[in-house]
């Protein structure tokens, strides 16, 4: 993706990546999950701390509406608060919870097709949960309406993709995860998800090639 395009594709390189986890913090971690699992109402409310901004963030991605995005980070949690007991404490709790998320997203996503609502995406604004409350100083006000601008690109680039491929190259891209983690966390194969990533790729650089060169000409 030249130029500008490519800039767009790699803005949100500053945000936390799914595998940045040290060894300590996973031992760490898994203690958290272990007393949960056995009814430590602290533990789990811990798990949340450390995880809800992860979640809210996936379902931001996913469904394009913080409104939506917040429902479904409550029942996210309530999901894993019941079904935590049945949690394999040999898999990966992370990539549980993912698989979670993009199940609980996809059903609100259904819900509201069936419902044929049609929200004003959040999206729109360019704007992540964590900075719907952020002020901009003055001196960074036109460099935060370029990233904006940009954000909101990538944002409709990936409203257009379907379902699998945007979940996909969300949690590949966005959240930083392996493909196999990806592939364990919507119960698919390597393969199918990396052809689903390079699907997904293509059409948004497409669709930033193609909205880029409008905007050129107007």
């Amino acid at each position: 993706m030249p130029g500008e395009a490519a800039d767009i594709a790699h803005m949100t390189e500053h945000l936390p990546r799914g595998g940045e986890h040290t060894e300590e913090l996973r031992e760490s971690f898994a203690s958290l999950v272990s007393r949960a699992k056995a009814g430590d109402t602290a533990a789990f409310e811990q798990i949340m701390i450390c995880t809800q901004h992860r979640v809210a963030r996936v379902a931001w991605r996913m469904l394009g509406n913080t409104e939506d995005a917040r429902d479904a980070t409550q029942e996210v949690f309530l999901r894993t608060f019941k079904y935590l007991r049945r949690f394999d404490p040999a898999q990966d709790f992370h990539g549980w919870l993912y698989r979670i998320t993009v199940n609980v997203c996809r059903d609100m996503a259904r819900q509201r097709r069936r419902h044929d609502g049609e929200n004003v995406s959040s999206l729109e604004t360019g704007r992540t949960p964590d900075e719907l409350n952020a002020r901009a100083d003055t001196n960074e006000a036109e460099a935060a309406v370029v990233l904006a601008q940009r954000r909101a690109i990538v944002a409709r680039a990936l409203d257009t993709l379907p379902e699998k491929e945007r979940a996909a190259i969300v949690l590949r891209d966005l959240e930083g995860l392996s493909t196999e983690e990806v592939a364990r966390a919507l119960g698919s194969s390597p393969a199918t998800v990396r052809s689903q990533i390079s699907t997904a790729r293509a059409k948004i650089k497409t669709y930033c090639e193609r909205f880029l060169k409008r905007r050129r000409q107007v």
